[in-house]
């Protein structure tokens, strides 16, 4: 092994949110930093992320209770990070950096300009911390050194990457899940954790439209492109789990916030319930439009939910499809029941190619929840969405990056030099 091989406090895999930031308050901190990323640019998913805005954090977001915002085999492990780099420190720095932001509902904080703001701001933190970038770099090994083969008495990693090798005492992981490959993602860090034998809990998309078969879906088709505030619920009893966000229609099933929080919840198999007019009673709603109305029962329903689904909906049975004055009170009944609980069972999901994140990933039973390193494995870290932990859409996943990246940094041992 040659001794000309540049030597690093810490080299950290992978340029998007928990990376970057990593990297920055690893830098400021008085480490020597190494950034490698295999894309030409860092940072595409913050790039396209709330629609080209960046939803970077949630101000309703409680450290004290993770369960509520995150899913995962154990939501409590993110508590010590989140509760100790909060929603309030990241807008901190965000203000610091002079970049206007805005509200948007439940919490959800958006760049007012663009999500490019956001990017600025951390290779601005980066340069900060004198933070070397090599990108694009592949990585094509990973070897652990024992304390022997080092300068100093501390174990190290060799890496050896497409700009030559490197050596580092702690390395870090933040390569992101399998969402969305078009833009880069690839599982390097779960071969990586398999590598060092660090479990792995199992993978599948998150936050992710859900679709139905062919036949099953072709009455429903024609509503592709259609949105409606509803309420959506899966589970039974105390794992049921309900959101009441807007729901889309597509061609192939169904999309909107609703379906991408429900789609952590939702188990293959399982039905969804769906309440169509959820802010509506409207069993007492058709029972006046009987007692003063003379129009179609569609026509009536209408003034109740959006008439593309009204239309849609009364087609369903013989007995919607008439004055609403000539129904029988059962069917008016059964038109509300079914309006207010609409069952139905996906056959599965867009998969990674729509997926906003990942569920599963790195088992946080394999790492110190104070530092994110690996119990049996010292000096290396896994943070962000390579770990097993998921929030909800709505700035909860940036949090988490945010929040596991700073106590990773504030945990890396100080440099030797």
């Amino acid at each position: 092994m040659s001794h000309t091989s540049p030597v690093f406090d810490v080299v950290i895999i992978g340029a998007g949110a928990a990376g970057l930031f990593c990297a920055s308050q690893a830098g400021q901190r008085g480490l020597k930093v190494l950034l490698i990323d295999h894309a030409e640019k860092v940072a595409e998913k913050i790039r396209i992320s709330g629609g080209g805005r960046c939803n970077f954090t949630n101000r309703d977001l409680d450290p004290a209770a993770p369960h509520k915002h995150f899913v995962g085999q154990n939501p409590q492990f993110c508590r010590s990070a989140l509760s100790r780099y909060t929603p309030a420190d990241f807008i901190a720095l965000v203000q610091k950096h002079g970049i206007a932001f805005h509200e948007k509902h439940k919490g959800q904080l958006f760049a007012d300009r663009s999500a490019e703001d956001i990017i600025a701001m951390l290779l601005a933190e980066c340069a900060a911390g004198q933070v070397t970038h090599w990108q694009p770099c592949a990585v094509k090994n990973i070897a652990f050194l024992a304390s022997s083969a080092y300068p100093s008495s501390a174990s190290s990693y060799q890496i050896d990457t497409d700009r030559g090798p490197v050596q580092a005492r702690s390395l870090v992981i933040a390569t992101g899940g399998l969402s969305i490959p078009k833009i880069g993602a690839t599982d390097f860090g779960y071969r990586l954790a398999q590598q060092f034998n660090i479990p792995l809990v199992e993978r599948r998309p998150g936050l992710v439209p859900l679709t139905f078969d062919g036949t099953g879906w072709a009455p429903y088709a024609q509503l592709a492109g259609l949105a409606l505030p509803v309420q959506i619920s899966t589970g039974a009893k105390k794992a049921r789990m309900a959101f009441d966000e807007d729901l889309l229609f597509t061609h192939r099933g169904l999309s909107g916030p609703a379906v991408l929080q429900i789609s952590s919840y939702w188990q293959e198999g399982t039905p969804l319930a769906i309440n169509l007019a959820p802010t509506v009673d409207l069993p007492a709603a058709l029972a006046q439009g009987k007692a003063r109305s003379r129009k179609l029962i569609a026509n009536e329903l209408a003034t109740l939910v959006p008439s593309r689904l009204a239309d849609s909906w009364a087609q369903r049975e013989a007995d919607w499809q008439r004055p609403i004055n000539e129904a029988s009170d059962k069917a008016l009944a059964r038109l509300a029941e079914q309006l207010a609980r609409w069952e139905l069972t996906p056959t599965g999901t867009e998969g990674y190619k729509k997926a906003e994140v990942t569920l599963g990933g790195v088992d946080t039973k394999a790492l110190s929840q104070q530092t994110m390193e690996c119990k049996t494995q010292p000096g290396l870290y896994f943070i962000g969405e390579v770990v097993d932990v998921t929030g909800w859409l709505g700035g909860y996943n940036f949090q988490w990056a945010w929040a596991s990246a700073a106590a990773c940094a504030q945990a890396l041992p100080p440099a030797d030099h």
